[in-house]
């Protein structure tokens, strides 16, 4: 315990982690989402949570082999965390706005469904269904 108060909060063993799993809302409380379901985003990733926090001048970093661990999907998508540090050597937060973890993932929260890459994603994502949805009905057709 001695061990533990005598590190600094800026190391990096010390800086807080995130993991996606925590603003899923596709994930219940149990399987491991920690914000609101009002709030939460839809399959985030870690690296659309590194974006937004480094964005806003948080220091981060990624770790992108790293799985929680009531993660049952072992697929890439849903690996890695983010470390982010709030605190300085001092103690002093680094950001006034981000005074907890909480904090922290509710403002990524807000932040991911306004990147460049999920607003284009969408746009063009649900063209590519409706393409992809007519051409199965089409194949169905001609095997009876």
């Amino acid at each position: 315990m001695a061990c533990a108060a005598a590190r600094s909060p800026a190391d990096q063993d010390r800086f807080i982690c995130i993991y996606p799993a925590y603003l899923n809302n596709k994930k219940t409380i149990a399987e491991g989402r920690r914000i609101p379901i009002s709030k939460a985003v839809e399959n985030p990733t870690a690296t659309e949570i590194q974006d937004v926090c480094s964005a806003v001048g948080l220091n981060v970093f990624l770790e992108k082999n790293k799985m929680y661990s009531r993660e049952w999907n072992r697929d890439v998508q849903y690996r890695g965390r983010v470390r982010v540090q709030l605190k300085q050597d001092d103690g002093s937060l680094c950001l006034v706005q981000f005074p907890s973890r909480k904090s922290v993932m509710l403002y990524v929260a807000e932040m991911i469904p306004k990147l460049k890459t999920r607003t284009q994603k969408t746009g063009g994502g649900d063209q590519s269904l409706q393409q992809g949805e007519g051409s199965k009905k089409g194949k169905g057709k001609k095997k009876k």
